[in-house]
């Protein structure tokens, strides 16, 4: 069983880049970012928009831990972390939890496998106690008439909603999701922004904990009244905005095809 951490200070960032460099997951050699500087606070929640291709997966797999910068420091939760795996430091990777896009579920196995799967795997516990946790995970996504079944009998948007039960049974602090509206439509999409709230601000699956998020996107129009704080991915960087009363105001032209006409300036 993997050792207890405790909940992180709120004077402590979950996440802080200084400087770094994001390279593409399918070809390292390919630069994404450059010169990234970003620190995600406790209990934020952050809207990152880019448009196609501009790295927003390639990012989202560097915050969670699953690659390491290029160049540049990278800390989670105070510790920095280093190119290659750390067996000692999975601990640390495991308070984040990360929903892919589409879920990226294991389709020999069935919907409440693929969310017991972390359970059984991290923290070895018996079926009695991944059974308890399990059921509250399913009620959660609304899952369960179909939790025997195999993702490929059910339609991308609940493998996506298995994609985030699987990533909140570890119960992290922080939340990532790449591209969550995806493909939806507006009652799923009103679903996810709803359940998102929610966590955020402190759900009874995780025991009332406020949890840290992230998002990505194609524009931030969806979370305007949701995230806290903003930023864009442009021509190979990071840019913050702030919060929701600066958008408005900043000058980035990107946000005149990424904010409605009545959250511009003119």
């Amino acid at each position: 069983m993997l050792p207890q951490v405790p909940d992180t200070p709120a004077s402590l960032a979950v996440m802080e880049m200084q400087g770094v460099t994001v390279t593409s997951l399918r070809d390292p050699a390919n630069v994404v970012l450059e010169g990234v500087n970003w620190t995600v606070g406790v209990g934020d929640f952050w809207a990152v928009a880019g448009l196609l291709r501009s790295g927003k997966s390639d990012l989202m797999a560097l915050a969670s831990g699953l690659t390491r910068p290029a160049r540049g420091i990278y800390r989670m939760f105070g510790e920095q972390l280093f190119a290659g795996f750390e067996h000692q430091r999975l601990a640390l990777r495991l308070r984040v939890g990360l929903v892919f896009d589409g879920g990226h579920l294991l389709h020999h196995l069935t919907l409440a496998e693929n969310i017991a799967l972390p359970l059984l795997y991290h923290l070895g516990e018996r079926p009695p106690e991944v059974e308890a946790r399990l059921g509250g995970l399913v009620e959660l996504t609304g899952l369960e008439p179909w939790a025997d079944r195999y993702p490929a009998e059910v339609t991308r948007n609940w493998q996506q909603r298995i994609g985030l039960a699987r990533a909140l049974a570890l119960r992290p602090e922080a939340l990532l999701l790449d591209s969550p509206l995806t493909g939806l439509d507006p009652r799923d999409t009103l679903w996810w922004l709803e359940t998102l709230d929610a966590l955020a601000a402190g759900h009874s699956i995780l025991g009332g904990r406020p949890l840290t998020v992230v998002v990505t996107g194609d524009d931030l129009r969806p979370w305007l009244k949701r995230a806290r704080q903003f930023a864009v991915l442009k021509d190979h960087q990071f840019i913050a905005l702030g919060g929701r009363s600066e958008l408005g105001r900043h000058p980035e032209p990107l946000l005149q095809d990424l904010l409605p006409a009545g959250e511009r300036t003119t």
